[in-house]
């Protein structure tokens, strides 16, 4: 079977970072033919979101830090940062991961120097489609559901608004970010006109609690609309989606879990110690007493993925996807970020390794959610 033309591109791309970076090949290490079969699975194994009809790839890129200069970046977006930004999308793409998310909150203008992210990976696949026309993304963008927006007019005024910016007609994937303090009732028809308007091909929400979601899902099927997904923080050391009732929801329902901070925002990487903690606000969060405490699951990370010739980041990835009806969306700022998320595809865990990660990861107190889940 011929090779998509943008998987070979990851190919050589990753082949020549190897080469070019010999310490890493410990973990990186592997037969090219192999990395070869990954690359084109993530083409091949396009999985429809929920009942909708909408596919994407089994791995996506969240696109929260592109632009932001509240949470990212360390509070500053300067031309560096837009590069490679750029850089990891075009990455993505070669490495046909198509699928990315964003929101219209992320890289407020309310946050000083910050660069919308619609607006950003708008410009990004325009340049894109410029070199490539064939190329095909799909985007997924959110609505924040901001006390006084109210009513459904004020979902499809803020959808016509985030087309803009992104400069499109319409977009795959349209999500509540989070629930409304009130007016959800009025937001859930909102998500219904845009379909039937022909500006999304698929809806979903965000941050919903089981009780929320069956609701979403009951009153978009009285209009024939499925709900395709709910997006919700979901990592190996961050499993209230199973605790929760959230995740079992979803399988039964036949709404896919698309999960964000899939890698615990860079902790499961391996990069931080409790000597290098991350930096930002990202550091109240995952403390050096939390990094102590997380040591020995990291160090059989570590162990298990030298045995795949894969990376910590690959396993946590690859974790996830073996929950199954889940998709993955970690954040890449730079090519080298992409290219190693694709390697979390074409493999799967052995079960008794999906096991003994998630018993070693219970030991673990998890950090605290964002707030909004629990409305």
């Amino acid at each position: 079977m011929a090779l998509h033309v943008s998987s070979a591109a990851c190919f050589f791309r990753v082949f020549s970072h190897r080469n070019r970076r010999v310490h890493t090949t410990t973990v990186r290490r592997g037969v090219a033919s192999e990395d070869f079969a990954a690359l084109k699975s993530s083409e091949e194994e396009k999985l429809k979101l929920g009942a909708s009809e909408l596919k994407v790839t089994r791995l996506g890129i969240g696109a929260w830090s592109w632009g932001d200069t509240s949470y990212w970046n360390n509070f500053e977006w300067d031309d560096r940062k837009l590069k490679a930004a750029k850089a990891a999308f075009d990455a993505s793409v070669d490495c046909d991961i198509t699928f990315f998310d964003t929101a219209e909150v992320y890289g407020s203008q309310l946050s000083l120097g910050a660069i919308n992210s619609e607006t950003l990976l708008g410009r990004f696949i325009k340049e894109r489609k410029e070199k490539d026309p064939e190329v095909e993304v799909a985007v997924a963008t959110k609505f924040a559901a901001l006390p006084w927006r109210l009513g459904r007019q004020s979902v499809l005024n803020a959808l016509k608004d985030s087309l803009r910016r992104l400069g499109v007609s319409s977009v795959e994937l349209y999500q509540l970010h989070w629930p409304g303090v009130w007016g959800n009732e009025g937001y859930i028809d909102g998500l219904g006109d845009a379909v039937e308007q022909g500006l999304v091909k698929a809806v979903g929400v965000s941050n919903y609690n089981e009780r929320r979601l069956r609701d979403a899902y009951e009153k978009l099927k009285k209009r024939g609309i499925p709900l395709a997904s709910n997006q919700v923080n979901y990592s190996l050391i961050y499993r209230a989606p199973e605790e929760n009732g959230v995740k079992a929801a979803c399988d039964e329902l036949g709404i896919s879990l698309i999960a964000y901070s899939p890698i615990a925002q860079g902790v499961l990487t391996g990069k931080y110690s409790p000597e290098n903690p991350p930096a930002g606000p990202r550091s109240w969060i995952y403390t050096p007493e939390f990094l102590t405490r997380l040591q020995p699951l990291l160090n059989r990370i570590r162990e298990i993925g030298e045995g795949y010739s894969k990376t910590p980041t690959q396993v946590a990835l690859n974790w996830l996807i073996a929950q199954e009806n889940v998709v993955p969306i970690p954040g890449a700022k730079t090519a080298e970020q992409a290219e190693e998320f694709a390697g979390a595809l074409g493999w799967r865990l052995a079960d008794e390794e999906i096991y003994e990660l998630r018993s070693l990861a219970s030991e673990i107190r998890p950090v605290t959610g964002f707030p909004v889940e629990n409305l």
